[in-house]
């Protein structure tokens, strides 16, 4: 399907296995939309625009289009992570425009801290502003925090020729983490994220969020991915980390959208209040036990009858790694959902510090 606006770059791959890597992204996009592949020319879409690859003689001439800039660099990252997967390297890889475009990604803001307040026992909620938010008030919930180390000026990320951020390294090396844009004022250019603490804990984003002083400045990478679709029946699982998702997902579920939530905190303290019109919440306690070992969520998901789902159900979970599994495994096994009809993913893993998270395709 033809995009609204055709934004474009091209390169070309001189490389014995550049076929190979064509084919494997093909491959690994199938499900995404209609394709048109022939001999020696292939045309398909990715999740964040499309790519036309045309032989020529030993090489291969690789277009790729998408609606705006920041899916466009979006789309280009993705083909050299393939490149570097099959072909072992980048090298060579040159992206028409990439002389022209700015040495920070044009999906990168620098944000400053405005205000910073405890809205439960476990969660701090940080107000930011920064240039430029439309981007971001679409396109994905989720967003890269990079915070710098205390004390010293921030070096941020860039973008190399082959399209893949380049990151600081050494004392300039950034803490990433991934958060949810818990709510947006693309005119007023503020954002609110909303940060687990973790007592007794040494984590470097909670630590920041704790200390966080009025002017202070880290960088922001995105938006992507993370919202659900638009559907009859929604079925959201999470824990405290997932609390700021779901309560945008809720917020913003059509009028016709009824959803059914389970959420895991400590104790009635970090009840948080949901505008859900047309959402049943319930709220699972864990009464101190650490986080990631109660499995109330799991419990919550065997509790219901796989039978009676709705035809239309999506289940969206967002938890520890330990219920992520149990789940998925409930959901893709059990209830044997189409995995167009779930999102779960491990927002975080006990004992392990940072990290991405894990989708259910993992």
């Amino acid at each position: 399907m033809a995009l609204a606006l055709r934004l474009s770059s091209e390169t070309v791959i001189d490389h014995h296995a550049a076929v190979a890597l064509v084919e494997k992204m093909h491959e690994d996009h199938s499900a995404s939309g209609p394709d048109s592949v022939s001999a020696g020319s292939w045309d398909f879409p990715l999740h964040y625009g499309s790519v036309s690859a045309k032989l020529q003689g030993s090489r291969i001439h690789l277009r790729v289009f998408a609606d705006d800039d920041t899916n466009l660099s979006y789309v280009k990252m993705e083909v050299a992570a393939h490149a570097s997967e099959i072909l072992g390297s980048t090298s060579g890889i040159c992206w028409s425009g990439q002389d022209n475009m700015p040495s920070l990604p044009v999906f990168f803001r620098q944000i400053a801290v405005v205000s910073s307040h405890r809205i439960s026992p476990h969660m701090q909620r940080i107000r930011f502003q920064a240039d430029n938010l439309d981007r971001y008030a679409s396109g994905g919930i989720h967003i890269r925090l990079l915070i710098p180390s205390a004390g010293r000026k921030p070096v941020w990320p860039a973008i190399g020729p082959d399209g893949l951020i380049v990151w600081p390294t050494g004392d300039d090396a950034l803490t990433v983490r991934i958060y949810t844009i818990r709510s947006i004022d693309v005119a007023a250019g503020t954002l609110d994220v909303d940060f687990v603490l973790h007592p007794g804990v040494d984590t470097p984003a909670a630590n920041f969020a704790q200390s966080a002083v009025r002017g202070q400045v880290i960088g922001m990478l995105g938006p992507g991915g993370g919202d659900a679709p638009d559907c009859g029946n929604l079925l959201l699982l999470g824990d405290d980390t997932a609390i700021p998702a779901i309560s945008r997902i809720i917020e913003n579920m059509p009028t016709t959208t009824s959803a059914r939530v389970f959420l895991e905190v400590d104790t009635q303290a970090d009840i948080l209040p949901l505008a859900a019109p047309n959402a049943s919440i319930t709220w699972c306690f864990r009464n101190g036990r650490p986080a990631g070992t109660a499995g109330l969520l799991t419990e919550a998901l065997k509790g219901i009858d796989g039978t009676t789902l709705p035809s239309d159900l999506f289940v969206w979970a967002g938890c520890e790694f330990t219920d992520f599994r149990e789940i998925r495994k409930i959901v893709r096994k059990d209830w044997c959902l189409p995995k167009d009809r779930q999102l779960i993913v491990a927002y975080w893993r006990r004992g392990v510090n940072g990290g991405d998270r894990t989708s259910s395709d993992d």
